[in-house]
């Protein structure tokens, strides 16, 4: 197996890195300190980003997106990754791969904009009583006399929706019979802001990935015609596990440099930090932590590489994707707890990014499907091989 980049790979890395450094990192402390995103600053950051040609980089050529294989596509994220999350989520926008499910009319209408930056997109799936479960919505679509569609139901921790001119919503819309009971079958709607019954609400304060916002999103008789249907009736999950699968990776991708940006961190000061007469990084106790944070970095992002390599060769399995993001989550927590201790008190200050990497780190454990729902994954498809 070759585990060399190609000159692409290596000019796309730095693309990236240089412009995090340039124009992401100048601008945590603001979005830490205030909680939000400066709708001037998002516009700034992004003509930048879509002249450095990094903008939309997920989606493929033919839709007029940079084209980017899934690896080198997670070797991107990765650098993204070690920035504000608000920062790069907002400013360098990557478009929800589920347009590219969307007819030729419907590409034209949402997905175009959105890769030119003049538009942002958001999904709605997860509701106040169905999170991981999402069979369990009680949200709902019912189709009327004139072949409209009459959407109810709420759904919440939607990311970034405040911003979004439009969502792609996920909504019980039939049942269906199976052997293990009736199964609910969903359909993917796109709705756009200011459509009657379609209301936005603020959502929760909480202490990751702060300026990345979330919404409560109430749906109120609101009716949406026929052809704002993404992909076909009753076939929401269907679409969905076609053009999301690799989101599992890209939250694996992310978590990994926030990892490197505070081991970094640590290896410096650990070098440059004196006690009893010299570096910290002499003592066992330090250097021991150095040692393990450097082998789970490594181990992660090899899972990380491989699962999407994988991916595009069309051989990937969900245990593969839901072994690496645990596996990349997980370690995180690790890498932002030994970080801190390593500083000591200096590791708690806003002067470095390591309390924000630790704050943010909990998250990762629970968005795009819990370490529980992961480990069920896996543990399912090894028993599954066996008759278990």
């Amino acid at each position: 197996m070759n585990f060399d980049l190609s000159e692409e790979q290596k000019l796309i890395i730095k693309t990236t890195k240089d412009f995090v450094k340039n124009e992401l990192y100048p601008h945590e402390s603001l979005v830490e300190r205030n909680g939000f995103l400066p709708k001037d600053l998002i516009k700034e950051i992004q003509r930048k980003a879509i002249k450095a040609g990094i903008y939309a980089a997920n989606i493929p050529l033919e839709d007029g997106g940079g084209g980017l294989d899934t690896l080198t596509w997670l070797l991107f994220e990765k650098e993204l990754g070690r920035a504000n999350y608000a920062l790069h989520w907002t400013c360098v926008a990557r478009p929800s791969n589920i347009l590219c499910a969307g007819t030729k009319e419907q590409k034209e209408q949402y997905l175009k904009p959105c890769i030119s930056g003049e538009t942002w997109d958001c999904l709605a799936m997860t509701e106040p009583n169905a999170g991981s479960d999402l069979r369990g919505m009680k949200s709902s679509a019912k189709q009327n006399e004139n072949g409209d569609w009459i959407l109810n139901g709420t759904k919440h921790f939607i990311s970034h929706a405040d911003i979004a001119d439009f969502t792609i919503a996920f909504m019980a819309s039939g049942t269906e019979s199976t052997p293990k009971g009736e199964k609910k079958l969903i359909t993917a709607f796109f709705v756009d802001k200011g459509t009657p019954g379609f209301e936005i609400r603020p959502g929760y304060e909480n202490v990751s990935h702060r300026g990345y916002t979330n919404s409560i999103l109430e749906f109120t008789d609101c009716r949406i015609p026929n052809e704002n249907i993404l992909g076909e009736v009753n076939k929401g999950f269907e679409v969905a596990n076609s053009w999301l699968g690799a989101t599992r990776l890209q939250v694996a991708a992310t978590c990994i440099g926030r990892a490197e940006r505070a081991f970094e961190h640590s290896v410096n000061w650990s070098a440059n930090r004196k006690q009893f007469g010299q570096s910290i990084g002499k003592f066992q106790g330090i250097s021991f932590k150095l040692a393990d944070m450097a082998m789970e970095i490594k181990a992660s992002n090899l899972m990380v590489l491989e699962a999407g390599w994988k991916y595009d060769q069309n051989t990937v399995t969900d245990s593969d994707m839901a072994m690496a993001k645990l596996k990349a989550t997980e370690m995180l927590a690790v890498v932002a707890d030994e970080s801190i201790q390593i500083h000591g008190g200096m590791g708690l200050m806003e002067e470095l990014p390591l309390e924000r990497i630790w704050r943010d780190a909990r998250l990762e454990r629970i968005w795009e499907g819990t370490s529980e729902i992961q480990r069920h994954i896996i543990s399912r498809s090894l028993l599954r091989n066996i008759g278990g």
